[in-house]
């Protein structure tokens, strides 16, 4: 007996691989955050690092998540590197169990990409940018696609 390939499997492998490349970054970003908390020398590798990256026109995106964590202390520094890690546990579970095509993973990304909707809204409205506005269209199709995928898995099937 043959079985038909699941249909979708190239959606759900690239919501795997955005939800593992948030991980990572999110990795990186609670590294350089409590190394900054342990050595402030780390504020300078950050900078050459973003320099030699060339991230955003005139590296502003770089220039601007360095000033706002360069005011910070370092107790919010720690907590900002733990927090983040947190977040990249959940994109981690999420990217892997849909790499696994395991339904479970299914209905837990569904209700974390809900669940942040609400807070991206809210910083669109704050202050509109391009990469916002893009976050916010690509977890709205995620969440459009997985609730689809749910409910078409419910629904009796007719042949």
């Amino acid at each position: 007996m043959s079985q038909k390939p699941e249909r979708g499997r190239g959606t759900l492998l690239a919501i795997a691989t955005f939800k593992l490349l948030k991980a990572a970054a999110l990795i990186g970003i609670g590294v350089a955050a409590l190394s900054l908390a342990r050595d402030s020398s780390t504020f300078a590798v950050l900078q050459r690092i973003g320099d030699h990256l060339k991230l955003g026109p005139d590296n502003r995106l770089v220039d601007r998540a360095l000033a706002a964590i360069s005011g910070l202390s370092d107790t919010k520094l720690e907590e900002l590197g733990l927090g983040t890690f947190v977040y990249a546990v959940v994109f981690l579970t999420e990217g892997t169990g849909l790499l696994l095509r395991r339904r479970w993973a299914e209905y837990l990304t569904t209700i974390v990409t809900a669940s942040f909707i609400p807070f991206e809204l809210y910083e669109l409205v704050r202050g509109f940018s391009v990469f916002k506005a893009l976050g916010l269209v690509v977890n709205v199709a995620i969440l459009a696609y997985l609730l689809a995928r749910l409910l078409s898995k419910r629904a009796p099937q007719h042949h």
